[in-house]
């Protein structure tokens, strides 16, 4: 039992890490099935490009809305803005506003940036696309030294019909997929480099230790993981209360419930300030309540729990 417990925590603690482990698998996955299923290159000089283009973009984009959508920060940070734009930038703070929403951009751009890796150093799209191209410096970069069939026979390269010798032609495609997966690696190592000096300079500018940092996080977790739970609970009772109250015809019992302005309160971006000990809105909300709700507003929106998955 107690290897059991001991395993159940070593995941729970690496959930971030095995969600983007999960999500690139399924990128990886889903790159493949694109690639034997439905990806059937046209080897047209007038479709080609297009074609390749959108399966390598197409997905990408769709993964950085989905991205969008997925994020909670996101409707925190719009939910209700359309009928008071305060939300948005409170006190006129558009600075902080842009900040977080640097962020959660920055979170969504992730799962593209696995499909872009994928696509490319797989290089299946990329051939086709390329090949499509009727650029004369593009063309002149395969074909230089060749004759005058190879720009013609180009679009035809990735499906294998075209009249060169089959030497030719498995030269030209090795030129394709190699230009390919430098693109790809370079997307990666572009990825891993703006990823530390993000890290590097978020770190340098934090206003609390390593350890207060470390321990804001983990309270941060488990305040989401307690909400769950607490308001999963307070909902069936409400529920069954109101059920009992309707098939047994009587008055409802009374029910302690947060007031609409309290939820919006804690619903509120959430504000760091180095002279107050608060680790979150709601920390904010139950020990001072709506007291000194402006000087909140002067301090720096922050979170502490990176770019999040959901």
């Amino acid at each position: 039992m107690d290897g059991i417990q001991t395993v159940f925590k070593f995941f729970l603690n690496q959930k971030t890490t095995i969600g983007y482990s999960f999500m690139a698998l399924l990128t990886v996955g889903g790159e493949r099935i694109f690639s034997m299923v439905s990806f059937q290159c046209p080897c047209n000089k007038s479709q080609n490009f297009i074609y390749g283009f959108v399966f390598i973009v197409g997905p990408a984009l769709v993964l950085f809305i989905v991205g969008y959508f997925l994020s909670s920060r996101t409707w925190k940070l719009f939910t209700g803005c359309c009928l008071n734009p305060r939300k948005l930038c409170p006190k006129g703070n558009s600075c902080n506003c842009v900040y977080v929403f640097v962020q959660i951009t920055v979170g969504a751009c992730i799962p593209p940036a696995m499909w872009l890796t994928v696509a490319l150093l797989n290089g299946t799209f990329y051939e086709c696309a390329v090949s499509g191209l009727e650029n004369n410096h593009v063309v002149d970069l395969f074909c230089k030294g060749k004759t005058d069939t190879c720009r013609a026979e180009l679009p035809r390269v990735p499906c294998g019909k075209s009249s060169l010798s089959p030497a030719d032609n498995q030269e030209l495609l090795l030129m394709l997929r190699a230009q390919s997966q430098i693109l790809g690696w370079l997307i990666v190592c572009i990825a891993t480099v703006m990823g530390l000096i993000g890290t590097c300079y978020k770190n340098c500018r934090s206003q609390v230790s390593y350890l207060q940092l470390k321990f804001w996080r983990k309270y941060i977790e488990k305040e989401k993981e307690h909400f769950d739970s607490y308001a999963t609970e307070y909902a069936t009772k409400l529920a069954d209360r109101n059920l009992k109250s309707f098939f047994e015809n009587k008055d409802p019992e009374a029910f302690p419930f947060p007031s609409h302005s309290s939820w919006e309160d804690i619903s509120a971006l959430y504000t760091f300030c180095r002279s107050e000990q608060y680790y979150s809105t709601l920390q904010r909300y139950v020990e001072k309540g709506n007291k000194d709700k402006d000087d909140e507003m002067k301090c720096a929106l922050d979170f502490v729990d990176g770019i999040e998955m959901i």
